[in-house]
């Protein structure tokens, strides 16, 4: 007879903090961050994969949040949004986010941000097409995408001037 496991734990390090929990195996990486850590920023929308709006960064990569569980994450380097900025220095694509007007509820911003993030990190020599592309997976209801692609295309453009991260 093979025996449930009711919780496992998972060690893994979020926003450069290393952080030990015993979860339940289908506790969604999302509910993880979010409730276990208090890490509000990410935020979960669809449930189903489809808006981005949970993505966050495991390994450098992103994942929906909200389809992605927290046992998988063990062992590995997990971003939110709230390790973007640095103490009270913000993020340049955080930066460029309020100078453009990329946000307006601001619900979708922090899965933009953190898909963003990983395009600068894959791409910062991304272009206008590339952004877009790269963006696709990611559903805003207020902006209409323009503001955020410039967003994106202004922190770019400075990241490429400053020394990288």
């Amino acid at each position: 007879m093979i025996e449930a496991v009711s919780f496992l734990p998972i060690t893994l390090t979020v926003n450069g903090v290393e952080v030990t929990r015993v979860v339940e195996p289908r506790t969604l990486l999302a509910d993880f961050v979010r409730d276990d850590l208090g890490l509000t920023g990410t935020k979960v929308s669809c449930r189903l994969q489809v808006c981005g709006a949970c993505t966050v960064l495991v390994d450098d990569l992103p994942v929906s949040a909200c389809t992605y569980l927290a046992v998988d994450a063990d062992g590995a380097d997990v971003r939110t949004v709230e390790g973007l900025s640095d103490g009270e220095n913000l993020h340049p694509l955080q930066e460029a986010f309020v100078e453009k007007f990329a946000l307006q509820c601001g619900f979708c911003t922090p899965g933009f941000l953190m898909m963003s993030k990983a395009l600068a990190t894959e791409n910062p020599t991304a272009d206008r097409a590339e952004i877009i592309e790269h963006l696709e997976g990611n559903i805003c209801r207020c902006t209409g995408y323009r503001p955020i692609v410039e967003a994106v295309e202004c922190a770019l453009a400075r990241m490429r001037k400053v020394p990288s991260e």
